[in-house]
This record gives C-alpha cells, structure tokens and sequence, in this order.
C-alpha cells in the first residue's frame, strides 16, 4: 500500500469566509473520490483544529493499493476536476510525500 500525503497553503489574498469555503470544497471534493477512483482506499482531508505553530492550511491523507494505483489516481478525471476546480486556483503551495506502507 502507498501513503499519499499533500500539504497545501492557501492564497493569502483570500478572506477568512473565502477560505473556509474553499477548504470545505476541498474536502468535499477528494474525499468524494473514494470509490470512483480504482486503488483509492482511502481519504481524509484536514481543514479544522490548524495550530498557529503550523504553516500549511490543508491536509490530503490518503492510502492508495500501490504505486501504480497513485499514477492512476494522478490522472484519473475525477480527480483531475477536484485538483483543477477546487485546489491550485486557490493554493500558493503544495508540499507532497508519497511512502509505501
């Protein structure tokens, strides 16, 4: 199994409504990807309870079959939509860390 764990910063620019609505999105979104991507076990994406110590807004924790089900996920359009739609036209940085399990 594959662990796929992404850290995202949102836009500054945006307000604190903005923001929240744009993490609720997010999580909506991916998490909605279970069972429509082939090997996606796995998601949960973490928008509450952000400590100031912290400098990334969003985590996507996801578990995957294997290596070769995360390039399936990386191009699968479902997710394609959810990262195009509702991720990078709001985030400045995303910080990413795949491990097998």
């Amino acid at each position: 199994m594959v662990k796929h764990i992404i850290l995202w910063t949102l836009n500054p620019a945006l307000t604190e409504e903005e923001k929240n609505k744009v993490k609720a999105d997010i999580k909506a979104g991916l998490e909605g990807l279970v069972g429509k991507v082939p090997g996606l076990l796995d998601v949960k994406v973490h928008v509450d309870g952000r400590l100031s110590s912290s400098n990334a807004d969003v985590m996507l924790d996801s578990t995957l079959e294997s290596a070769e089900a995360l390039k399936v996920y990386a191009s699968h359009p479902e997710h394609l939509a959810v990262a195009n739609g509702k991720v990078r036209p709001y985030t400045v940085q995303r910080s990413c860390l795949d491990f097998e399990i």
